[in-house]
């Protein structure tokens, strides 16, 4: 069986799974150097908006535009909870492209928002891209790493 390789290496054009964990820092004009292994995924543009649990997310264009298309533009304008999610994510999303040396500069309110501080992580998570603050991330993964185990039997039990 054959199968057509794209030049991001992923068979029948699915993207690439954004994996991995970086220390970065942002420069003095708010700009993140994006990991040499995520630049490739990002040439098309991102979109970087506010995130979940204190930081940001950095989604390619079309996995941006499925969030959009799955979850965000089905939610009910006329709910509370619709209106607060769609006000979170959409307000606060900022369309950019890396320059030649695969930077993308983050807006201040994004930077507020997060609480960004000089040195940052930059997370693959599947579809999107999370940028922390490093020692909050690093409290964050503390904590992941303490419940993991209890997290995935209460999901499994839900499965059930």
């Amino acid at each position: 069986m054959w199968f057509i390789v794209e030049r991001s290496g992923n068979l029948h054009g699915t993207p690439a799974m954004l994996l991995g964990a970086y220390d970065h820092t942002l420069d003095d004009k708010n700009r993140l150097t994006l990991p040499a292994k995520f630049r490739e995924a990002f040439i098309d543009g991102v979109v970087i908006t506010r995130g979940l649990d204190g930081c940001l997310y950095a989604f390619r264009r079309e996995d941006w535009h499925r969030l959009v298309d799955s979850r965000l533009s089905s939610l009910d304008p006329l709910s509370p909870e619709g209106r607060r999610l769609q006000r979170h994510f959409f307000s606060g999303a900022s369309e950019a492209e890396l320059d030649k040396q695969g930077r993308v500069m983050i807006p201040a309110q994004l930077i507020e928002h997060a609480k960004l501080g000089k040195e940052v992580v930059v997370a693959g998570v599947n579809d999107r891209l999370e940028v922390w603050d490093r020692a909050a991330w690093r409290k964050e993964l503390a904590e992941v790493e303490g419940s993991a185990e209890d997290v995935a039997e209460r999901l499994a039990d839900k499965r059930d």
